[in-house]
């Protein structure tokens, strides 16, 4: 297979295994340049494994991958000048302040000491970090170190970012935070590769997700997309007394009944024309509706439809 020369990230028939244990059984992807790109799947995965691959930290079994048009395998040190990573974890020093820190990264990257100066002070900026530029990192809250870890990575310009569940163990407030700081990445033109345990994340930011399971990809599409592929969807409509009830289950013989709550789940896709139909048939019949309700399937009945895991974060809330 020739990979596309014009995509951030081009994958195909990448493979690795530990020992006897396959992690990844042949996966292909392409991620536009500019774009935020969201790898979901459950603990375990493989979804660490293919960001340690494409950032040069993991060799592939086989497979061939493209970064901006470079062959990884032949041209890594042309991959590492284009790339930015962000892990899981914190990578910060707690001893150094901030601005320290960042300094630091300009130096391991062979910046010069104007250059590196001017970055770290354009980068603190950028995070909002200035006022806690001279303040040691020990310090800063949860947000701020991951927003210092972003920063961090940016630090040689990168036009490609990869992003290892870069929100875990963020507080809501800081997340978003975070949230608003890619976005403006990607608004300046640079390619966002997210993986991520919260399916809220990736609906809110991705352009396009994939769903990673038994080591290949299941599914790969816009959210919208993917959120046609799971089952569940249905109107569900309210009546003032059973014999409004009554009437509408009677015009509509696939409908589920709920009399102690006077409710008629009808299966639907919720578009509006299915709406428009459904209600102009009850007007026909002068059917009166007390309450119209549309559920679509999210994410979550994603998630679960294709790899029959619960997400972590519904996990986590029980």
């Amino acid at each position: 297979m020739t990979l596309p020369s014009n995509s951030a990230v081009s994958i195909s028939g990448l493979t690795k295994a530990f020992g006897d244990k396959t992690v990844l059984a042949g996966v292909d992807l392409e991620v536009a340049p500019g774009t935020v790109f969201s790898l979901l799947g459950p603990n375990g995965a493989g979804k660490t494994t293919i960001v340690r691959i494409l950032a040069t930290l993991t060799s592939a079994d086989s497979g061939e991958i493209r970064i901006a048009g470079h062959d990884l395998a032949h041209e890594a040190d042309a991959v590492r000048r284009l790339i930015g990573v962000t892990g899981q974890y914190s990578a910060v020093d707690d001893v150094l302040t901030g601005a320290e820190n960042l300094r630091l990264m300009g130096r391991l990257l062979h910046l010069p000491k104007p250059e590196a100066d001017g970055r770290t002070a354009s980068l603190l900026a950028q995070f909002d970090l200035t006022d806690a530029a001279a303040a040691r990192v020990a310090t800063y809250s949860g947000g701020m170190r991951r927003r210092l870890d972003l920063a961090m990575s940016l630090m040689g310009d990168p036009r490609i970012i990869f992003l290892d569940e870069p929100t875990t163990g963020l507080d809501p407030r800081s997340r978003r935070e975070l949230w608003q700081v890619i976005r403006h990445l990607v608004a300046d033109g640079v390619t966002i590769f997210l993986t991520t345990q919260y399916l809220e994340e990736a609906d809110q930011l991705a352009d396009r997700i994939a769903v990673l399971h038994n080591g290949k990809i299941v599914a790969d599409g816009t959210p919208e997309d993917l959120k046609r592929l799971a089952p569940g969807g249905h109107i569900q409509l309210q009546f003032a007394d059973r014999h409004g009830l009554a009437a509408a289950a009677q015009a509509v013989p696939d409908a589920t009944i709920d009399v102690e709550q006077l409710l008629l789940q009808i299966p639907s896709d919720g578009s509006v024309g299915t709406v428009k139909h459904l209600l102009d048939r009850f007007e026909d019949q002068a059917i009166a509706i007390d309450d119209l309700a549309i559920h679509t399937p999210d994410l979550d009945d994603v998630f679960f439809a294709l790899t029959g895991h619960p997400t972590t974060e519904k996990v986590a809330a029980q």
